[in-house]
């Protein structure tokens, strides 16, 4: 049996935290409006206690075998939204393509907060009850950033 363990899903959403952690930075660091190199950094910053709260539930997780319709059907889709959205075969050029303005930068990242949050999502099936309250703490920091990010968007049209 496929069993998509919630160690694998937690080590993914640490992983989408660094990435996150790694774009707003660059994304900062080519920034020239002090006020939107502020908030790159504050996003930075919070992908950064993302990471670690992710880090601190994976410590907390052993196998956890989610209802199924078919064995491996939670996890052939978590591994194909990873593979088709969160990391693409393209990843990196496509960070780089999105920092040549600072609107495509924004628009990126509204982009990847929302996949962040529908990952994490669909992830609280992997894991144990006892551990959502903390999963969904990180979705609704995940969806201030997005709110945010679309506010910082409206003033750059």
């Amino acid at each position: 049996m496929n069993i998509f363990q919630g160690q694998e899903i937690v080590t993914i959403a640490i992983r989408i935290e660094e990435n996150g952690e790694r774009f707003y930075n660059l994304a900062a660091n080519r920034s020239t409006d002090l006020t939107i190199k502020e908030i790159f950094l504050h996003l930075r910053d919070e992908e950064t206690k993302h990471k670690r709260t992710f880090e601190e539930l994976q410590k907390q997780i052993g196998e956890y075998q989610p209802p199924e319709s078919y064995a491996g059907e939670y996890a052939e889709y978590l591994r194909s939204f990873v593979d088709k959205v969160l990391f693409p075969a393209d990843g990196e050029s496509a960070e780089e393509k999105h920092l040549a303005s600072t609107l495509s930068a924004i628009r990126f990242a509204i982009q990847k907060e929302l996949d962040s949050i529908y990952y994490y999502m669909e992830m609280k099936v992997f894991i144990p009850g006892t551990q959502h309250q903390a999963v969904e703490q990180i979705i609704t920091e995940e969806r201030a950033h997005f709110m945010q990010l679309i506010q910082l968007e409206k003033t750059m049209r």
